[in-house]
């Protein structure tokens, strides 16, 4: 949790109080955002997914689907069927979630030639 010592710096402490580590490292892997997008437009099951998010293995996709499952961010529906059919959805916070995200998501758009030039003067001097 980040507290204010002073007028003029916060600090950050490293515990499961933390908004920072506790929310943000969830979601800042480097598969969760795409796995929450891709659910912003409905239901989907598993292969679908998986098809949908270029380069993800089946391990990772089942292991990100859990934690975000677990975050309660996603929600998993097993249905009745023979085969069995499985769904994933976002849930009510998941959905509040990618709003906020949805803003960083077009910052990082609209950056995107600056951050990379900015990273090739940086490589340059290195």
């Amino acid at each position: 949790m980040a507290v204010q010592e002073n007028a003029d710096r916060r600090k950050f402490y490293n515990n499961e109080d933390c908004p920072v580590r506790n929310v943000v490292a969830q979601i800042g892997d480097k598969w969760s955002l795409l796995i929450l997008f891709a659910l912003v437009d409905g239901p989907d099951r598993f292969n679908s997914l998986k098809s949908r998010i270029e380069g993800i293995s089946q391990r990772m996709l089942t292991q990100t689907l859990r934690d975000l499952e677990r975050e309660g961010y996603v929600n998993r529906t097993v249905y009745p069927e023979v085969p069995v059919k499985v769904e994933y959805c976002l849930t009510e916070m998941g959905g509040d979630l990618v709003k906020p995200l949805y803003q960083l998501v077009c910052w990082a758009d609209d950056h995107q030639e600056k951050i990379r030039s900015a990273r090739q003067a940086y490589d340059k001097r290195s």
